[in-house]
């Protein structure tokens, strides 16, 4: 599918031979399969991704600007302080593979300075992409791009017009504390095996802070946190049939000190029933989806993390405070 009539841009489908859709498709065999053994588990869960549909992706535009939610405006902070030396580390004319991308504005703003000789943005929320990919391109048409439109926590191969070397891993955000340590470790050796010889990684990461400040950030007054999340409930409807009533839901978000991580729940309101394309589950009042975690990291324990992976952290930035931290990691030779 062309986006425009620039030969500069791709999308790349990864089922074959269908470019109408390149996120889960309603009713797959395999989404119902992986979303109805988490709702059938002694404690239901969902995979985070499953936030992101087009509306969820909004919603998390909306969050990113609130008040409590400090970590892209930190992490924002952290690029405008260091980008030159952020760009003298990382290298001119590397492809520039942005996980996550959503809208992409955070790897448009380094354009200027990292000089990428091709983007490749990555996100399950397809729609969404598309059209923030259309329109970068005609913001810089001398960019080779290409959108992929799929779930990456699973592992993927890029496509083989992405150049074999320099390849430079985005990931922003502190997106990676949706990952166990354990899940994050195996990802990131799934991206050191993309990466090449000279690739490496640019990474955000939330570090430890007062609970307090951690708690707001993930529960925000204005219920914007709430309304992404219990958002998910209609995606699911839409994935696999389910009745979910959001009005029956509430949304629950606390700091597990032990586990040193964010979690993200929908707790029922009353006794109630779902039923979805080949299953159904009985929910007490109280009982509780887990929908969402975020880890987060000393400096330390992430760059240990890194090194178990097979990167070597050559540089890390944070904020005064030290809320977070950006890191670039180059990839250990074989």
């Amino acid at each position: 599918m062309q986006l425009s009539r620039s030969p500069a841009i791709r999308v790349v489908s990864p089922l074959a031979n269908n470019t109408s859709s390149l996120r889960p498709a309603h009713g797959s065999a395999e989404v119902i399969a992986e979303i109805s053994a988490g709702l059938l588990a002694p404690s239901a869960y969902t995979s985070p991704k499953f936030l992101y549909d087009s509306l969820g992706s909004k919603l998390f535009e909306a969050i990113c600007e609130l008040p409590e939610y400090y970590p892209t405006r930190t992490e924002a902070r952290i690029f405008s302080s260091y980008g030159d030396d952020m760009a003298r580390v990382v290298g001119e004319g590397a492809a520039l593979i942005d996980l996550g991308a959503g809208n992409c504005a955070k790897a448009a703003a380094l354009f200027p300075i990292l000089k990428p000789a091709q983007y490749v943005p990555v996100d399950i929320s397809r729609d969404f992409l598309l059209g923030a990919v259309t329109q970068l391109q005609q913001r810089f048409p001398h960019i080779e791009m290409t959108a992929l439109g799929l779930d990456f926590s699973s592992g993927f191969e890029l496509p083989q017009h992405v150049q074999a070397g320099r390849r430079v891993f985005f990931y922003p955000g502190s997106s990676i504390g949706n990952f166990s340590p354990s899940q994050a470790v195996e990802f990131l050796r799934g991206l050191r095996a993309n990466a090449g010889a000279d690739g490496g990684l640019l990474i955000g990461v939330d570090l430890i802070k007062d609970h307090a400040v951690l708690d707001a950030a993930y529960d925000d007054a204005l219920g914007v946190t709430a309304a992404f999340n219990l958002n998910m409930l209609r995606h699911l409807n839409h994935l696999i049939g389910a009745d979910f009533d959001v009005s029956q839901w509430q949304h629950v978000a606390f700091f597990n000190a032990e586990e040193s991580r964010i979690e993200m729940h929908l707790e029922a309101r009353e006794p109630l029933t779902v039923s979805w394309q080949g299953g159904e589950r009985d929910f007490a009042r109280g009982e509780r989806i887990h929908t969402e975690d975020s880890y987060k990291y000393t400096r330390q324990s992430f760059a240990t993390l890194l090194e178990r992976a097979g990167f070597a952290t050559q540089s890390m930035w944070t904020d005064d405070k030290h809320w977070f931290a950006v890191i670039y990691a180059r990839a250990i030779a074989n």
